[in-house]
């Protein structure tokens, strides 16, 4: 059985040492923000904005989790706060014999990849997760607070127009007190 908690490169080391935090999304782990461009290299290898990586080795992480998005063509990239709290929502259920705990874990934990960062910071891409993103030459890492999203610039922008303006009524209906 695979650890959540896989071993790290070159040196062997945890990818996560320690936990963080009691389950509760933890206040003082800085939010991943921004959007950026990167060329992918003909070895599949793209590098990852230096803040995400900042923020993922305060983590004890040398590299990210991401799960295929379930609504759009685009990765859901995370560090450990992310999985802690889906380890912290199965608490003390029963993990035998349990369905509905299977269920959960496998959504998750049993979807979920690791991409560990190289002597660059750049991470490989396989061809499946290439051809899922649907991306030729450029990568887009997109910074959503708790986590961030990889997508193919071109197919990002109609989606990010329309989260903005999803934004914006919502922000403009509770305004109005509606």
């Amino acid at each position: 059985m695979q650890s959540h908690l896989p071993r790290g490169g070159k040196n062997d080391r945890p990818l996560s040492a320690k936990p963080k935090g009691n389950g509760k999304w933890a206040e003082a782990v800085q939010p991943f923000v921004s959007t950026a461009v990167n060329k992918l290299d003909a070895k599949h290898r793209v590098s990852v904005p230096a803040a995400f990586r900042q923020i993922l080795a305060k983590q004890d992480l040398q590299g990210f989790y991401y799960l295929k998005s379930d609504t759009h063509p685009a990765l859901e990239g995370f560090g450990k706060p992310v999985l802690d709290h889906y380890e912290n929502r199965q608490g003390s259920a029963d993990p035998l014999r349990n369905d509905d705990y299977d269920a959960e874990a496998q959504d998750i934990f049993g979807e979920t990849g690791l991409l560990e960062f190289d002597d660059q910071g750049r991470v490989t891409l396989t061809a499946e997760l290439i051809e899922f993103l649907g991306i030729s030459e450029r990568v887009l890492f997109v910074g959503l607070n708790k986590k961030f999203q990889i997508w193919a610039p071109e197919r990002f922008e109609r989606v990010r127009e329309e989260r903005i303006a999803r934004a914006r009524a919502a922000r403009q209906s509770r305004e109005r007190g509606g």
